[in-house]
């Protein structure tokens, strides 16, 4: 009976997971999980914890509704893992109590802008072989970014090759507008398909009068070789 009642008296979210460390940091409950070898986020983390280190591990996605159930969550560190893909909900259900969240020194080449605008944390972003577009581009002017580590956003991969190497910061203040290049992108393609299927009605204009006048010449040829009306009456 003391065992049950035991059972019934600590709540579900006061479990740690095995690989982890949970302790109190200020009186908020801090889960310790950096330096494990984990491949993916434990699913059994506390749901009382506010303090969340997964960093210096092997992670290498953070998949949608990761965090959802951790409400209290306001510091999270995902350095120094191998995370390649963010899911566009991943941050879902943390996204207004988180104050800090730490993706440096990963694998990351691009982002959902989804992703990282709902949040009101404050962004670590820096040493990842980032793609330099539209997409980071508006994530760099609209997100809450670390000043520290801003200028440490570089492109490892750019439309153009002076880019590369560059702080992203740089090549904005530079001029450069990955948006503008992009739409610009696109109405060309629309200019493209446009021209294209105006030519098509075009030709098959062309064609339909060439046809009808070689129907109608045909037809001419023949009335003209049927014997006349006076021929007969001769």
């Amino acid at each position: 009976q003391a065992f049950f009642c035991l059972l019934l008296c600590v709540p579900w979210g006061s479990s740690c997971p095995p690989s982890c460390q949970c302790t109190e940091r200020a009186g908020a409950k801090a889960v310790l999980c950096s330096s494990r070898h984990l491949e993916e986020i434990p699913k059994d983390i506390p749901r009382d914890a506010v303090f969340l280190k997964l960093d210096a591990n092997s992670i290498t996605r953070i998949p949608s509704n990761a965090f959802r159930h951790l409400s209290h969550l306001e510091e999270l560190d995902l350095s120094r893992n191998a995370i390649e893909k963010i899911d566009r909900a991943a941050f879902k259900g943390v996204a207004a109590g988180l104050r800090t969240l730490d993706l440096s020194s990963n694998r990351i080449r691009s982002i959902p802008k989804e992703a990282l605008l709902a949040l009101n944390a404050k962004l670590r972003l820096a040493n990842n072989p980032w793609h330099c577009e539209c997409a980071l581009q508006e994530v760099l002017w609209e997100a809450r970014l670390d000043p520290d580590s801003v200028q440490d956003i570089t492109c490892h991969t750019a439309p153009r090759e002076e880019y590369v190497g560059k702080p992203l910061l740089q090549v904005l203040d530079a001029g450069v507008n990955f948006c503008s290049v992009r739409q610009r992108t696109t109405d060309v393609a629309m200019f493209v398909t446009m021209f294209a299927w105006f030519a098509m009605v075009i030709i098959y204009v062309i064609c339909y009068v060439r046809h009808n006048r070689e129907d109608t010449c045909k037809h001419v040829d023949y009335l003209k070789s049927l014997p006349s009306t006076q021929g007969h009456a001769e």
